[in-house]
């Protein structure tokens, strides 16, 4: 057992990562020390002979010197710093007692002597955004789902695959479900038909019983296409998505090669994981009214509630919400909208639902592509039904009236054509504001294809300087996340985590993605193919996602308790009720931020 030291908690992070002797060798070497308020401890751009842990007292963190400096962060009881002082020979920030402050001092030699010797321990402070992160998820994440985060699609237990040709008869076919004990068989392209399909057990009973095929009809045309599959080495809960998107029970396992491994089927994927998104999207496929829309989508909540708790990894949340909110918004679409106009309307998500970044339910943000030359005398009264049936559903209207049921927002394809031409020629705010949130634009219902010829439009966007440069300022626009910090916990407790960071992040990658032609809608694939393009070197990529979902993350646990509490969900975080850790982790992620807005400021060539 190491020599206990009073008031220094040495099963904390970082210091919980130390082994029994390295806890004695540290708890040897600490001493104490007193700083009166006032008092500068270290100076910014200086080396510091200790890493310090507040015993009692409060301590601020400043950028720069003199008159220019600003506010970085408090630091509190519990609170570690000067480590990179230590590390790197001089400190990032100022750093001054506000109150009579005790800090446990630990020497320089005896901490580096510490980094030598436990490679965990020296990673925490050299990358210590993931790393922490990966602490924060051990110590939060349940055995069962841990499990599952790590589980690939071929360790979970496949159903032999059998394939038979086109031509084979139902009869023949169900002869081979029950000889292979299988519940589904891939069918072999036959001719005319494009790609392997895949017929179930239901499908031939379903052609013998309502279709009125003889028992020798091949199988063929009962066949559904494209094959839906998944990579033998995706995550197991990447295949409980793609199952719900697409509504089905069973998909393909295919191996590197693309060859078929196995069929994994939404029985499989729950024997690892009960998940009540399947629960969720029955109820959405057996809906017949906006009311059972409503009914079913209830439960959203509660599944976010759910996988948060148990430590879900922040894209794989975003991914199955927004599947699960995308078949919310086609089901209400076909509930306003009469089948025979469905291919010539597109239904388009903008913003977060776009990028499929939403977790909880926010505002409505969606438009209307329409074919040319479309007349229907009850569309509008069909959008004003679609909007108030999602605000019945529990999504608010947009406060800037993005939505179908406003005329700017439901044009025809040629009109579409005319506003992307027109933010060429008319470089503002309101054209800003306008293309940034029609960049994350992704088809949820009707006929996609009339969406597809105006993507290129608007990639081509991206080679007019000017216009580039009101979409950089936006995210520069915001102020420094490391000065509000602490103004906001003097006006109420909580930080804006959308504001000063989230949305610094999610535009500037939205802004460099359309310099570069980069074509994805989700902000950690922009952030990857930035990486891929050379467009931001390699640490920043690897920081930036990091820092992202860190910050989601936070603002999600907030929402999350202001609902408990009866208080609707906003962006505003209560920074002192943070445990410690997520306390360094939001100083690193803002940290990241303004690293990230130096890089935009920097290819942009704006002011800060």
């Amino acid at each position: 057992m190491a020599t206990p030291v009073p008031g220094l908690d040495l099963e904390s992070p970082p210091f919980d990562l130390l082994d029994a002797g390295q806890k004695r060798r540290l708890a040897a070497a600490v001493d104490l020390g007193y700083f009166a308020a006032g008092q500068r401890i270290i100076e910014a751009g200086e080396a510091s002979p200790h890493v310090h842990v507040i015993l009692k007292g409060l301590v601020h963190a400043f950028d720069g010197r003199g008159a220019d400096s600003t506010k970085f962060a408090d630091y509190g009881p519990g609170d570690l710093f000067g480590a990179f002082a230590v590390i790197a020979g001089r400190a990032r920030h100022r750093y001054e007692a506000v109150q009579d402050t005790v800090c446990f001092l630990l020497p320089a030699d005896a901490f580096h002597a510490l980094l030598a010797d436990n490679p965990r321990f020296a990673a925490y402070f050299h990358e210590a955004l993931s790393v922490k992160r990966r602490l924060l998820a051990e110590q939060q994440q349940p055995g069962e789902l841990g499990r599952l985060m790590l589980t690939r699609v071929a360790d979970a237990q496949l159903a032999p695959v059998h394939a038979v040709p086109a031509s084979t008869g139902i009869a023949a076919a169900a002869a081979a479900l029950r000889e292979h004990q299988v519940d589904c068989l891939l069918v072999a392209p036959g001719e005319g038909e494009n790609g392997e399909g895949i017929v179930t057990r239901t499908d031939l009973l379903d052609a013998l019983t309502g279709g009125g095929l003889g028992r020798d009809a091949p199988v063929g045309p009962l066949a559904s296409r494209p094959l839906l599959a998944v990579r033998a080495d995706e995550v197991l809960f990447q295949a409980l998505v793609t199952m719900t998107e697409h509504h089905v029970e069973r998909v393909v396992v295919r191996d590197g090669e693309g060859r078929a491994l196995g069929t994994l089927g939404m029985a499989e994927v729950l024997a690892h994981y009960a998940s009540s998104s399947h629960l969720i999207s029955l109820r959405l496929a057996r809906a017949q009214t906006v009311d059972d829309i409503a009914e079913a989508a209830r439960g959203m909540a509660d599944l976010v509630r759910q996988l948060h708790a148990q430590g879900a990894k922040m894209s794989y949340l975003m991914e199955m919400v927004s599947a699960l909110n995308s078949r919310i918004l086609a089901r209400v679409f076909a509930q306003v909208v009469p089948a025979q106009f469905h291919d010539r309307t597109c239904l388009l998500v903008l913003g977060s639902e776009g990028r499929r970044e939403q977790i909880l339910k926010t505002d409505q943000d969606n438009a209307l592509v329409l074919a040319d030359g479309f007349e229907w005398d009850g569309l509008p009264a069909a959008m004003d039904a679609f909007s108030a049936a999602l605000e019945r559903i529990g999504y608010p209207p947009c406060p800037g009236q993005v939505m179908v049921n406003n005329p700017h927002w439901r044009l025809t394809v040629s009109q579409w054509r005319e506003r992307i031409g027109q933010w060429a020629r008319v470089a503002d705010g309101q054209t800003a504001l306008d293309l940034a949130i029609t960049l994350d634009a992704r088809p949820v219902a009707g006929n996609a294809a009339l969406y597809e010829p105006l993507q290129p439009a608007m990639r081509e966007l991206g080679r007019d300087a000017i216009l580039l440069r009101y979409l950089a300022e936006a995210a520069l626009s915001k102020g420094n996340p490391l000065t509000w910090l602490g103004q906001v916990r003097e006006t109420g407790g909580r930080a804006d985590i959308k504001r000063g960071g989230v949305f610094p992040l999610v535009h500037g990658l939205r802004t460099l993605a359309l310099k570069h032609g980069i074509a994805h809608r989700n902000s950690f694939d922009r952030c990857a193919a930035l990486v891929a393009a050379g467009a931001m070197d390699s640490e920043l990529g690897r920081d930036v996602p990091q820092a992202l979902a860190v910050l989601m993350r936070l603002r999600l646990g907030q929402q999350l308790a202001d609902l408990d509490a009866g208080l609707p969900p906003g962006n505003g975080v209560d920074v002192a009720a943070l445990r410690r850790l997520d306390r360094e982790l939001l100083r690193d992620a803002l940290r990241v931020v303004n690293a990230f807005k130096d890089h935009v400021q920097s290819v942009f060539h704006v002011g800060g």
